[in-house]
């Protein structure tokens, strides 16, 4: 029986390194218990050392780009499920094609969630200056993904914010981007950041682009989940303008125009000279 541990921080390449050696030298996924974070070490440790490299292992580039997504879903299982999956392509082709195969469409399921969890953050990270000065601008935020995403979404925000220094926070993970330089820390408790001015900023800009008439509130938690919104600072606005729409609609049909634009008008002056049948 292999134990492997995976550290918190460079999981991928971990698994990754581990996978291709069990692989290579044939080890099935009976025998391998993997151990992220360190709770099965103590109680299943036999001492035994990883297999050495072998010859070079050949899986479908579509299983790669999967697992190297997949590896930071938060499902304990996500190592096992992975391997099972490689063990069982040695033999079986066109296996990452049957869409009818539950194993395999477990994975997706987890691939589309986490890529889901990269994109609520991206969009909703939200810095807050420090105020240190220097030449270069700092920021810090706090952020609880659902998933392990830090590490695969920090270079989406090196490159949108290349031009300052920063730090996200997360309970898991903490990534800093000091003088171009990306790093990543465990993570830690929520941190007491400054006030920001720019939060006014994201209350005033959502309060103006929400649109009462086109509101539906199964939608807007989908885009924006509740659990998001206790670090959002527009959030406090959400359920008083959830519960204005109506009014607010009621006033848009009553300040509403009485007569047709100019344009509009034209069009139909020349329908009628084109047709004098033209009912009114």
């Amino acid at each position: 029986m292999y134990t492997i541990p995976l550290p918190q921080i460079g999981t991928d390449v971990a698994w990754r390194d581990a996978a291709k050696r069990l692989i290579g030298a044939g080890v099935s996924p009976n025998d391998v218990l993997w151990d992220h974070g360190g709770n099965m070490g103590e109680l299943f440790a036999t001492g035994t050392p990883l297999p050495p490299p072998t010859r070079r292992i050949k899986a479908p580039q579509s299983f790669v780009q999967m697992a190297e997504t997949v590896v930071w879903h938060k499902d304990p299982q996500r190592f096992a499920r992975l391997y099972g999956l490689l063990w069982r392509l040695r033999h079986e082709n066109g296996l990452m094609q049957d869409r009818a195969d539950p194993d395999l469409a477990r994975l997706r399921q987890m691939e589309k969630a986490v890529r889901r969890c990269q994109h609520k953050m991206k969009a909703f990270v939200r810095f807050r200056d420090l105020r240190q000065g220097g030449e270069r601008r700092s920021f810090a935020a706090w952020f609880e993904p659902t998933h392990h995403t830090v590490e695969p979404t920090a270079p989406f925000f090196a490159r949108r914010f290349a031009d300052m220094d920063w730090m996200i926070a997360t309970p898991d993970v903490t990534v800093q981007f000091v003088d171009g330089n990306l790093s990543f820390h465990p993570g830690q408790p929520k941190p007491d950041l400054p006030e920001d001015s720019a939060e006014a900023l994201w209350g005033t800009y959502f309060c103006n682009i929400f649109n009462p008439a086109r509101l539906k509130v199964q939608a807007m938690t989908s885009e924006m989940p509740k659990k998001y919104w206790k670090n959002l600072p527009e959030a406090q606005h959400i359920q008083s303008l959830i519960a204005g729409a109506e009014e607010k609609v009621q006033q848009m049909r009553e300040a509403g125009p009485t007569i047709p634009p100019d344009r509009a008008q034209r069009i139909l002056d020349r329908l009628h000279q084109k047709d004098p049948d033209v009912d009114e």
